[in-house]
């Protein structure tokens, strides 16, 4: 709740908001909200992005609908972290085709997207497995003068390998080069957990083997898979040397 006195403010009340929703309290959160209009205090960006995203992290989408309403009817335009917290949760949610349709209505009203809220919606389909729809809206990034980075090819290669869709990813990974995006220990991590856990442990060696030459790590999860299969004697034991070389 918020106190009287003379330091009152909005900034305040963002602080408190905020505090409250990394608690979990959502409702507390919503309280000291509905309490600034009483006060007669206009909520900023901040306040609405902070509440809204607050009942998205605790499930409750629906519900972000009312402050996202209410930011637009108050003069307070929705920007790229707003849209960003609403896919994102839209897409955990495997409220996929809702997400399209915002994203869609996000591109039809002209707004400025970056390379965030693609790779958001990205990430979201390629979780839901609507890798189809993923590649899509991959594939059309550079028609709209979006740049994928680091982590769009990062999210895309994931889905693809979780797809089994192996000959793909390596290709998208040639093609990461290509654009001048240079590959990362995330991006070998999850190529070579993909191909171990499909049981193509030739094909994962040459990336272990490359990973290695760039400098890069076998992060944690992929070290415990490939000690795991080696101790039900599932890979080759020649890939427990290559991983004491990335450590």
């Amino acid at each position: 709740m918020v106190r009287k006195g003379p330091m009152v403010n909005v900034y305040s009340c963002n602080i408190l908001i905020n505090g409250y929703c990394k608690k979990k309290k959502i409702g507390e959160a919503n309280k000291v909200f509905k309490e600034m209009r009483c006060r007669e205090l206009v909520p900023n960006t901040v306040t609405f992005n902070t509440l809204i995203d607050g009942f998205c992290k605790a499930g409750r989408i629906r519900e972000a609908e009312e402050p996202f309403s209410e930011m637009q009817g108050c003069g307070q335009l929705p920007d790229v972290q707003t849209f960003s917290v609403l896919l994102d949760a839209l897409c955990s949610s495997q409220q996929v085709s809702t997400a399209l349709e915002l994203l869609n209505e996000m591109e039809a009203n002209k707004l400025e997207l970056d390379v965030v809220v693609y790779t958001v919606v990205i990430a979201g389909l390629c979780k839901a497995g609507n890798i189809e729809s993923a590649r899509a809206v991959f594939s059309g990034l550079s028609s709209k003068g979006v740049q994928p980075n680091v982590r769009t090819f990062n999210v895309m290669i994931c889905g693809l390998c979780n797809r089994g869709l192996f000959i793909e990813a390596e290709k998208l990974l040639g093609e990461m080069r290509e654009k001048g995006c240079s590959p990362d220990g995330w991006t070998y991590n999850i190529i070579i957990r993909g191909l171990l856990n499909n049981n193509e442990t030739s094909w994962a060696m040459k990336f272990i083997e490359e990973m290695v030459e760039l400098g890069f790590s076998a992060d944690t999860l992929t070290t415990e898979l490939i000690v795991r299969l080696l101790s039900k004697d599932i890979v080759d034991p020649g890939l427990l040397p290559l991983l004491k070389d990335s450590s």
